[in-house]
């Protein structure tokens, strides 16, 4: 939603053809239960328009500001009920307020004092334009999100495509290798063990990619063991020169991550760093329920020859999946004393 955290639309809605046409038509609904149409003098028509045209203002804008300050308060989706309650309760208060001030006003301008009777049927009669302001602006923001939301599924949709891409770094069909490698696993000779079980984990890994790649979050659970099965292929190659260590409680395993996501960034480690016998690769993967992070940390000695270096183009499109799911918090990339870290926010 973020960019660390779900970010608030802005709350200065170009609304000034509400207010221009809004105001005096509702200015002179409101005067018709009021007895407009028992009025026989145009200039006395004029001027109670007017005036009900000022009050409507007067409330209009009371209850358009309110509506900003709350929507900045209680922005998100899941905030709606909370809002509404609150803007219930001050927008009452407040036409309760005003009107009993314009209630008192006009009593002592005519000699007189202002009934209980006369104040709750204006009371009643002010609720009108409050209720209708907060509607309009309720429905406007309403449309807004879920236009949003829906340029929100479309850019998901689209860098979930980039991801598989670069995942499975290949230009064949998926399900043609998937099913090239079940066929290679039945060729292979039974007592080869070894070459048996790194030719099913490779079909895990493109199962695991099957079954993902349209989802656009996946259990924390499942993207660690889809990691974990990623990670036994690279062992069977670089063997006592890469050192993982995990740390993830039971409580971290419900969250969700994007998938492929934790996948991506050993992978980066795995193609960016040396791994030898003098200098093996350090892996960390551990989650914080507290922090709401997972972290993948590794340390940091560049090859120097090889591989071209890294454009940094798996990050930003990590991070941009983030924006577009609406992290509670950043996508968080450090570098120091010889490590480089990434931190994934759990959702």
């Amino acid at each position: 939603m973020s960019a660390t955290s779900q970010r608030p639309a802005s709350v200065y809605l170009n609304d000034k053809w509400f207010l221009l046409l809004g105001i005096p038509v509702l200015g002179a609904l409101v005067l018709l239960p009021r007895g407009a149409l028992q009025v026989r003098s145009l200039p006395e028509l004029l001027v109670a328009w007017g005036c009900s045209t000022i009050i409507t203002a007067i409330f209009w804008l009371l209850g358009r500001s309110l509506w900003r300050y709350l929507f900045r308060r209680f922005p998100r989706v899941e905030q709606t009920r909370q809002r509404l309650w609150w803007l219930a309760v001050s927008n009452t208060g407040i036409a309760a307020l005003t009107t009993l001030g314009i209630g008192q006003v006009a009593a002592r301008l005519q000699h007189g004092h202002l009934t209980w009777a006369a104040f709750w049927f204006e009371f009643g009669l002010n609720m009108v334009p409050t209720v209708v302001i907060q509607l309009v602006y309720e429905s406007w923001n309403f449309f807004r999100q879920w236009a949003d939301n829906l340029r929100r599924t479309e850019q998901l949709q689209s860098a979930n495509t980039r991801s598989q891409l670069e995942a499975l770094q290949s230009q064949l069909d998926p399900h043609f290798l998937f099913n090239s490698l079940n066929t290679l696993s039945a060729l292979i000779e039974p007592e080869n063990e070894p070459a048996q079980d790194f030719v099913e984990q490779l079909s895990d890994v493109y199962r695991y990619v099957l079954l993902a790649r349209d989802q656009p979050t996946v259990p924390l659970s499942e993207e660690l063991a889809f990691v974990e099965t990623y990670l036994a292929l690279h062992k069977a190659r670089f063997r006592d020169n890469l050192r993982v260590q995990w740390q993830v409680p039971a409580t971290a395993l419900a969250a969700r991550v994007a998938p492929l996501s934790v996948q991506l960034l050993v992978e980066n480690a795995l193609k960016h760093n040396v791994a030898s016998r003098e200098h093996p690769l350090e892996l960390e993967l551990t989650a914080d329920p507290a922090t709401g992070y997972f972290t993948v940390r590794n340390t940091l000695r560049p090859r120097t020859a090889g591989l071209a270096p890294g454009t940094g183009t798996g990050l930003r499109n990590v991070r941009h999946r983030y924006e577009l799911l609406q992290a509670p918090q950043p996508v968080a990339v450090t570098q120091e004393a010889g490590w480089f870290q990434v931190q994934l926010p759990l959702l």
